[in-house]
């Protein structure tokens, strides 16, 4: 898969601290695998000038308190606060100066937050799905995408998760609906 790098973002969706740090509340083994596969593919993509993109989710601690519906502390208990150790990106992560950072309060990286926008006005079409959690934050920020008419491309080597299945559901149900899945081996910059 050729991609031109002034077209291109990748999106490194929420590899913190939480997620993917033995110590952290949220911690999944899947997501801590893939900080080497992942930290190689930002690389690459610094290499030739590609655009980053690291997501970050944080809550506020009061985020939920007078929500109706829905409350993540309520699913998942609190996690990833902002200000905390468990909301930074995890060490050994290639975080430059001039990667843009989003900050999210959901799942769905577009959802009231500037990404959108910020792709726009740099041209980029092509967005490269990396990250944590394949059937939460990864599947419904790259849906988002594909709904934004930005072509989502999810790196299976490079997507963490809490069980095997859980990523296997994720990446047939983005290439069926609304996007492409590759590996990192297959990705190209020209």
């Amino acid at each position: 898969m050729h991609l031109e790098p002034t077209q291109t973002a990748v999106v490194v969706v929420d590899m913190q601290n939480g997620f993917c740090h033995p110590d952290g509340s949220l911690y999944a083994p899947g997501s801590e695998d893939v900080i080497d596969p992942v930290s190689e593919l930002v690389e690459r993509a610094h290499e030739v000038d590609a655009s980053v993109v690291y997501t970050r989710d944080v809550h506020p601690p009061e985020q939920f308190g007078d929500a109706y519906y829905y409350d993540e502390f309520e699913q998942w208990g609190e996690h990833v606060l902002e200000g905390s150790w468990e909301a930074e990106v995890v060490e050994g992560l290639p975080v430059d100066v001039a990667d843009h950072v989003v900050e999210k309060h959901t799942y769905d990286a577009f959802q009231k937050t500037e990404l959108e926008g910020w792709l726009t006005a740099r041209g980029i079409r092509d967005l490269v799905f990396c990250g944590t959690l394949a059937n939460v934050c990864v599947l419904h920020s790259a849906g988002s995408a594909g709904l934004r008419d930005f072509r989502p491309i999810l790196v299976e080597d490079c997507i963490g998760h809490i069980e095997e299945d859980h990523r296997e559901y994720a990446l047939e149900h983005a290439e069926w609906l609304f996007g492409e899945v590759t590996t990192s081996d297959e990705l190209e910059f020209v």
